[in-house]
């Protein structure tokens, strides 16, 4: 059963998201292989890095800690030598919140080299939730940096409505998806902005002088995605996809869509 959105599905932007990361990069690869022959290849560049700031994704991406709760009935029970941690005297906690641990997260972006010297000639990036907060957003500019001043086309998916743009431009518009692409010593980015009740953007891809571009066809590589994955069978479209809330008249929209 496909997905009732023309284009991206903003339910995926939950708990499912790092499968979808993973999926969708799979995919694109897959569509990429063939056309770069034989002069290019497409590999999948894994990286692990640490969310220091997890809370901004529980309930969201990652599930509860644990309920919350309140210390009033331990505060009648008393303590074991071993559980006394401060002076009997003072005042007992009213709520105990769990440590919120670092949580690793597998990154996959997809790197274009070409076969002749394996240089990388484009890196495609899908963003996650860490890499649009800090301190991952400031790490993640950086590492665009690296690759404009290296010489390498960069194409960037912005698939997320939460968190902050890596890209900040006053005459930027609003709008929930985002597809950014720097080519190679250009002084504009080029960039595709979009809605929830438009479908994906057909996107070119950069090679090296005289190699035409070659075209990402991103519906055909969701609608694959979504597919294999019977993402339908999880989610619950009764229900309000995954924060940030969307306009009024959006909400009836998706609620038209979602029947």
């Amino acid at each position: 059963m496909p997905s009732p959105f023309p284009g991206m599905d903003p339910y995926l932007e939950g708990y499912l998201w790092p499968d979808v990361h993973q999926a969708l990069a799979s995919k694109l690869r897959q569509q990429l292989a063939p056309v770069l022959r034989p002069r290019y290849t497409a590999r999948l560049a894994v990286s692990v890095v640490e969310d220091s700031a997890p809370e901004h994704e529980i309930g969201i991406m990652y599930p509860d800690v644990e309920v919350l709760e309140a210390n009033r009935e331990e505060a009648a029970t008393p303590l074991t030598p071993g559980e006394q941690t401060s002076h009997p005297g003072a005042t007992p906690a009213l709520l105990k919140l769990p440590v919120l641990m670092p949580v690793e997260v597998r990154l996959i972006s997809i790197e274009i080299r070409d076969t002749a010297q394996h240089r990388l000639v484009t890196g495609i990036e899908i963003l996650s939730p860490v890499n649009k907060r800090e301190p991952g957003l400031t790490t993640y500019r950086q590492k665009r940096q690296r690759l404009s001043q290296a010489g390498v086309h960069l194409l960037e998916l912005d698939l997320l409505r939460r968190g902050t743009r890596p890209l900040m431009h006053p005459r930027l518009p609003h709008s929930h998806y985002l597809i950014t692409l720097l080519r190679q010593r250009a002084r504009c980015i080029e960039v595709w902005p979009w809605s929830v009740q438009e479908p994906f953007p057909y996107i070119p891809v950069p090679l090296l002088p005289p190699d035409e571009d070659v075209i990402l066809n991103l519906p055909a590589a969701f609608t694959a995605v979504y597919d294999e994955a019977a993402y339908d069978l999880s989610l619950d479209y009764t229900q309000p996809p995954p924060p940030p809330p969307f306009a009024e008249d959006e909400q009836q929209w998706m609620r038209g869509v979602c029947g």
